[in-house]
């Protein structure tokens, strides 16, 4: 008899011991449940999402019923979830004093920061000898190939400035080609194998034996000194930039299906080479920044992650290095300037989630 007592003090304590393990082990899978639920795609219902908790906490090892609280996005695109569940965990030794269960609850929240939704992008200036095109690559939550996006393609157009030294007889006439080198460049939209013009910019030089004046502040102007008839040459190059179709959003990149986005410089004519941002040996060949100047070479062996430098609502200003000169370089030697504006929203993309409970 006086075992009894002994014997049922250590059952309790088995009973409570499994309690405590069967709340930890759901907590667990409720975590991960509820993370899980955040990244089902924002046209999802709360049936829908209910339906994932579910399938999530059981797949997880979780026991009993489980509820989504509440699942809210507000007007700037952050996404709050509260989700609780409870299990009446049956008995062993507990049963002896008339407690057939002990019920089990646990409960958990999220907190999800807007992502990137959309990068629109326009060209600055592009110039150099050497034909280029920049490509916006993104691989879709679930599967494994990238697929073209956005395509910005430069075909360089060379200019020559005829000028005359000396009057009557002793007239000659000279070339002089501006040095850097312009031409246009065509912004496009890629949806599978269809490709979709959505802006062009097309840059004009005029060349002169004296300096411009009250040049456009757009404008570049440049000079070089023709040793052969000892003149100064100024050149003026202005570029302008066209919608298509005039009413029309330019080049505005849907991202919301995308997990993964990089770019990616390809040239085509000169020293052909291929550059990357993913390239931790190519990604040198990036310049960032929030604006227009300076711009900062990204550092030899890294890679970069464009969900993270185009910033929510904001501006942001990138350039492409073509090859032609030695990195580490100034970005004022960069070929392919452009800017991109960012809009962010409630999105899939799971690595703007945190568990705030």
């Amino acid at each position: 008899m006086a075992l009894l007592p002994m014997v049922a003090v250590v059952g309790f304590s088995m009973d409570y011991t499994s309690a405590v393990s069967t709340r930890a082990s759901m907590q667990n899978a409720l975590d991960a449940a509820v993370l899980a639920v955040t990244t089902l795609p924002p046209t999802a219902t709360d049936t829908d999402r209910l339906q994932k908790l579910r399938d999530s906490f059981v797949a997880n090892g979780g026991q009993g019923t489980v509820n989504l609280d509440s699942f809210q996005v507000d007007t700037f695109g952050t996404a709050r979830a509260n989700v609780s569940a409870s299990y009446a965990m049956p008995t062993n030794f507990m049963q002896i004093a008339r407690v057939p269960t002990v019920s089990i609850g646990v409960t958990a929240a999220v907190r999800k920061t807007p992502s990137l939704v959309q990068a629109t992008f326009k060209v600055d200036k592009v110039s150099g000898y050497w034909n280029k095109t920049v490509t916006l690559y993104g691989t879709k939550f679930g599967a494994t190939s990238p697929q073209k996006l956005m395509t910005a393609s430069y075909v360089f157009s060379s200019y020559g400035f005829t000028y005359t030294v000396g009057s009557g007889n002793k007239a000659k006439s000279y070339t002089t080609n501006e040095a850097k080198g312009y031409g246009t460049t065509t912004i496009s939209l890629v949806n599978g194998s269809t490709s979709t013009v959505v802006q062009t910019q097309t840059c004009t030089t005029a060349g002169s034996t004296t300096n411009f004046v009250n040049p456009p502040t757009d404008a570049v102007v440049t000079s070089q000194y023709d040793s052969n008839s000892k003149q100064t040459v100024y050149f003026k190059t202005t570029c302008a930039t066209t919608t298509v179709p005039a009413n029309g959003t330019g080049a505005a990149v849907d991202v919301s299906q995308m997990n993964s986005l990089y770019l990616q410089m390809d040239v085509t004519t000169g020293n052909t080479a291929t550059f990357k941002s993913n390239d931790p040996t190519t990604s040198n060949h990036l310049y960032l920044g929030l604006s227009p100047t300076p711009l900062t070479e990204v550092a030899s062996g890294q890679t970069v992650d464009i969900f993270t430098v185009v910033p929510c609502s904001q501006t942001s200003y990138q350039a492409w290095e073509d090859g032609g000169n030695s990195l580490p370089a100034a970005y004022t030697n960069a070929d392919f300037f452009y800017n991109v504006t960012g809009k962010c929203d409630f999105n899939q993309r799971p690595s703007e989630t945190m568990l705030t409970q």
